[in-house]
């Protein structure tokens, strides 16, 4: 259910109010203020949603207080900026604030609507808590992960030379990946009202959150589907005096594919960058080539310690990392096959 925070409204004119009717809902309400927030609670209001159990905050936050609260970029893609954001209640929030938005503010809510529905059907995604629809700026809010992103902390460990996750940690994360993964595919329908209901559109390391437990969830279901992709040559590099971490995946390395084949894909790249680092990810060729190598021990690989019967499971991790990245769609597993293939390799542990 969507709930609404009163601002000063705004004016519409007739033309606006034939465009309010596309692709609404009868259950859905839209906002039609230029500065509040719209609330993703079930039936709790807005302002219980923003500062938890037994507490208040009148009145609920707008634009303004949303964009003051900003205390830091946590990273940057084609989509748009991530930003960390503390309220003077001590909620934190994840703010994405999108480049560039086609959409119009009906189809838009909608958009996120039924994506939010779907991702509190599954534990592993992240739902998004409020979003903001004004004529300058778009954004949605999600929870904060203290842990951050499987990039961040990849990028945290390579960038001190030290090891951060072990091999059942790791193993952990990419099964969580895969079972998430695996929810969304199997959405039906399928295809709704101009937006695919059964892709994720963006997998990669930035947007597997981590939880202090080890266990990952998947951010940004349909986003690439809310906003358009802005090409920045320069948006991975870090900026002078950033305390940001050095390493960071191209972005144009992964799929920009809006299909399932474009999720294996992805996928596969998480699975060589989880075992191999930057390096395998980059030259995966050859990898392919190697494979012989790294299973025999004569070639170095993986980037943490993994001996016995561990190593002989993380190749064969490996192998289902490289044949999600196969250049023919066609030739790429599906999600089931995967986790079949996952499953085995838990199996023998």
């Amino acid at each position: 259910m969507l709930t609404r925070a009163f601002t000063k409204p705004v004016k519409r004119s007739p033309r606006h109010e034939e465009n309010q009717n596309v692709d609404q809902p009868e259950t859905t309400i839209f906002y039609e203020y230029e500065d509040c927030l719209v609330g993703f609670m079930d039936d709790i209001p807005l302002v219980a949603a923003f500062n938890g159990r037994g507490s208040s905050w009148s009145p609920p936050p707008t634009m303004r207080e949303v964009l003051r609260a900003s205390v830091g970029v946590m990273g940057m893609s084609c989509l748009g900026m991530t930003e960390k954001v503390v309220f003077l209640g001590g909620r934190i929030c994840a703010v994405k604030r999108f480049r560039e938005v086609r959409l119009r503010r009906a189809e838009f809510g909608w958009r996120i609507m039924r994506t939010t529905e779907i991702s509190r059907r599954c534990e592993h995604l992240v739902p998004v808590t409020a979003y903001l629809y004004s004529k300058r700026i778009k954004f949605v809010l999600c929870d904060y992960y203290p842990m951050g992103s499987l990039a961040d902390l990849l990028a945290g460990s390579r960038q001190h030379g030290h090891t951060a996750l072990d091999w059942n940690q790791r193993l952990r994360i990419v099964q969580d990946i895969a079972r998430t993964i695996a929810f969304i595919h199997s959405q039906s329908p399928a295809y709704v009202k101009r937006m695919h209901l059964n892709v994720h559109g963006n997998i990669k390391s930035s947007n597997v959150m981590i939880n202090i437990d080890f266990s990952a969830c998947l951010s940004e279901y349909g986003f690439a589907q809310l906003a358009g992709r802005v090409e920045i040559p320069d948006m991975c590099q870090p900026r002078q005096g950033s305390q940001q971490p050095q390493y960071q995946l191209p972005h144009y390395v992964y799929s920009k594919e809006l299909s399932q084949k474009g999720d294996i894909y992805n996928f596969g790249l998480i699975v060589l960058d989880i075992l191999g680092g930057p390096e395998a990810v980059l030259d995966y060729k050859n990898c392919i080539v190697q494979k012989d190598g790294i299973r025999d021990g004569s070639i170095e690989f993986f980037e943490f310690l993994v001996e016995g019967k561990e190593k002989k499971h993380a190749v064969q991790l490996l192998e289902i990392g490289l044949a999600c990245i196969n250049q023919l769609d066609e030739e790429r597993p599906s999600i089931e096959q995967i986790l079949l293939s996952l499953g085995s390799v838990v199996s023998n542990l």
